[in-house]
């Protein structure tokens, strides 16, 4: 899960892994290392840099490349290599592996520019552009087949969502849950993981939102931080796009977005649920499950890591959350939790 502003690189003499970086990028020939400066930050231990490609190269990789910095200890350099072929080859827009050093965890590649889908995104826009993503998910999930990509499994499903108790309820709100509150959240989960692990599979980007699709002038979106793909639920990248933690659009174009993206998902022969009511409740309960497991990352980022840029983010994921619980009866004592914890006054809504 990538953010965009950029960050301070640590001068080269106090970077161990930028002077490696460096001379690794001299011995290549492509690029001038003394160009390279700070491309975005990362919620991960990836650094990226923009570097001036040599004039002589230009005309094959672009006046610039992206670097990556990936310490191999902490992050798996060879899942991005292989799912960026595994999207090159369903025809969407990746970043191009120009060169690669998967021992010390160092990547050239084509640069896609330098504006998010968040940064351009406008209600002029947005029909256009969701439409193109959309266009690029189904994409993605025609070419899925099983044994590909881990499995986004049961257990994977409660790791995820087990990090809200821990980190939102524990350490953010101080609170400590009693058997009688656990047990209303297991409950909860168990309606939201029997849902979720119900659905067809098909590969799963697991970041499919504004801040990882780029916008360009030809095969947008560009898409990246893609290396943590999965096989899982068919709803999961349409909610990650749709309910996304850093943009809120009206319920009623969300409502039309999700309805041409399974018109045009079941004339592509892709596995959704074939009556349109069905398939919106798997995708706000595949919403509510990731939502969950943002609450909890969004507060580890900022408590155990030291990165508060997400904290600003949360009061959109918890209107989401409270919305998507309050509609459905198994999931209403998570509204009542939420209430209890933050001591506020139960809302009233609609139950389906």
């Amino acid at each position: 899960m990538s953010i965009t502003p950029t960050l301070s690189a640590a001068p080269a003499t106090a970077d161990a892994r930028l002077t490696l970086l460096q001379a690794w990028l001299s011995d290549l020939n492509l690029v001038l290392p003394a160009s390279a400066r700070p491309a975005s930050s990362d919620a991960s231990f990836r650094r990226y840099f923009r570097v001036d490609a040599l004039p002589a190269t230009r005309a094959a990789h672009g006046a610039t490349l992206i670097v990556m910095d990936a310490p191999p200890e902490r992050e798996n350099v060879a899942a991005f290599v292989k799912v960026a072929a595994l999207l090159a080859e369903a025809g969407v827009s990746v970043p191009a592996i120009v060169a690669q050093d998967l021992e010390r965890g160092f990547l050239l590649l084509s640069d896609l520019g330098t504006r998010t889908y968040l940064q351009v995104l406008d209600h002029d826009n947005a029909a256009v552009l969701y439409a193109e993503a959309l266009e690029a998910l189904v994409k993605i999930q025609q070419r899925s087949q099983p044994g590909v990509l881990p499995e986004f499994d049961r257990a994977f499903v409660l790791r995820e969502m087990n990090l809200f108790p821990e980190w939102y309820i524990g350490r953010h709100l101080g609170a400590t849950l009693t058997p009688a509150q656990q047990t209303q959240l297991d409950a909860v989960f168990e309606a939201i993981s029997a849902n979720v692990l119900a659905q067809q599979q098909v590969f799963m980007h697991r970041d499919y939102h504004s801040r990882n699709l780029m916008w360009m002038d030809e095969g947008n979106p560009g898409i990246l931080d893609f290396q943590d793909a999965v096989y899982g639920p068919v709803t999961y990248d349409l909610a990650s796009l749709l309910r996304d933690a850093y943009i809120q659009w009206d319920e009623e174009m969300v409502l039309d977005w999700v309805i041409r993206y399974w018109q045009r998902a079941k004339k592509a022969g892709l596995p959704v649920n074939p009556d349109i009511d069905a398939f919106y409740r798997d995708f706000e309960f595949m919403a509510l499950q990731r939502h969950l497991k943002i609450l909890g990352l969004f507060t580890r980022l900022n408590y155990r890591d030291g990165k508060a840029t997400f904290m600003g983010d949360l009061p959109i994921v918890l209107d989401y959350v409270r919305k998507t619980a309050n509609r459905y009866k198994e999931l209403k004592p998570l509204v009542r939790l939420l209430d209890a914890l933050e001591n506020k006054a139960p809302e009233v809504g609609y139950t389906f």
